[in-house]
């Protein structure tokens, strides 16, 4: 079991080996990829020390599996250079997730999707996936009707960089900046460009990409991306509204026993999910439930996962692990 990993040495990068490793994925051989400056730089696996490698050697090596961090542009030109030798590929970018005949998934949601022609696969942005596996289960219930999203996203979901413009206007530090304002003790209602519908990249990413993943291609939603200076973590408010009348006391049951799901909800204890508790953990956490009392069958919840790991580089994970037990890989 050959698995490349381009992108090894950014931040979702070093994530997925990270996972992999915990995970106990089957790998024999991983092959680090990364850009021509990084190439022979070390990486720790195991027992093992592995030079980083570009992306033609990758190609040649034909892992069975290549997962893919390393921007739209590189996924583009690379990714059917890997499909066209056999190569599964996961990507994490945006390059491909609405292209018509590419598989766009999360596993607990929609893993049904892949198939053997499935050579190159879509993750979905970090944002969606969390949103998407609170919502399944309830749109399995009840039937979805409308959504209404706002986020409240961690700098880690920009990068590297995006941590340390962080931590240098923590400590008083003149350095790079990649936000257009200072973002410590800030709050930035703008991620990604915006688009000629005054909507950001970012919020039609969560808008289209939801409803490719749940089938819903006239699901009603609507969203807002917001940048905040925490690390480890994306929180949501999500106000959905249903076909179907529900009980209260169903839902958190419900959310329970659905898989990748922890409910956090006793308010006597003031326990509700965090960014800060949820980082370095793969599961999405779900509470402050509560009946939207404005419309029929409304609900309203708060929603919090770690963006590098089940955002990114756990979901791409289980992914593979799905595509290995297949009887066609």
């Amino acid at each position: 079991m050959r698995i490349a990993v381009i992108g090894a040495t950014g931040l979702v990068g070093t994530k997925m080996l990270e996972v992999l490793k915990e995970r106990n994925f089957p790998v024999t051989e991983l092959i680090p990829v990364a850009s021509e400056k990084s190439v022979g730089k070390i990486i720790d696996w195991k027992d093992q020390k592995i030079p980083v490698v570009g992306l033609d050697k990758a190609v040649s090596l034909n892992p069975q599996i290549a997962l893919f961090s390393a921007g739209g542009a590189t996924s583009k030109e690379w990714a059917p250079k890997f499909s066209q030798k056999g190569t599964y590929v996961i990507d994490n970018s945006s390059a491909w997730r609405m292209a018509e005949n590419v598989p766009l998934i999360v596993p607990e949601v929609n893993s049904h999707h892949l198939t053997k022609e499935s050579k190159i696969i879509a993750n979905p942005n970090c944002s969606t996936i969390q949103m998407v596996v609170a919502l399944n289960p309830l749109n399995k219930a009840y039937g979805l009707k409308r959504v209404v999203v706002s986020t409240y996203q961690s700098v880690t979901g920009t990068g590297q960089a995006a941590v340390q413009q962080l931590m240098d206007e923590r400590n008083n530090i003149e350095g790079k900046k990649v936000y257009p304002y200072p973002i410590d003790l800030n709050v930035l209602p703008h991620i990604d460009v915006f688009m000629d519908n005054k909507y950001t990249k970012e919020e039609m990413k969560m808008i289209l990409e939801t409803k490719k993943i749940m089938d819903l291609p006239e699901l009603k939603i609507t969203a807002t991306t917001v940048r905040i200076p925490t690390l480890g973590g994306h929180s949501e408010s999500i106000n959905c509204e249903f076909n179907l009348s529900f009980n209260l006391s169903e839902i958190k049951p419900l959310l329970s026993k659905s898989k990748g799901i922890i409910v956090q909800d006793n308010l006597d204890n003031l326990e509700y999910p965090m960014p800060l508790t949820a980082h370095n953990k793969d599961e999405v956490f779900v509470g402050r439930i509560r009946r939207d009392e404005s419309i029929d069958n409304g609900l309203n919840m708060w929603v919090v996962s770690d963006n590098l790991r089940k955002g990114a580089a756990t979901n791409a994970v289980q992914i593979a692990e799905i595509l290995k037990e297949k009887p066609w890989f």
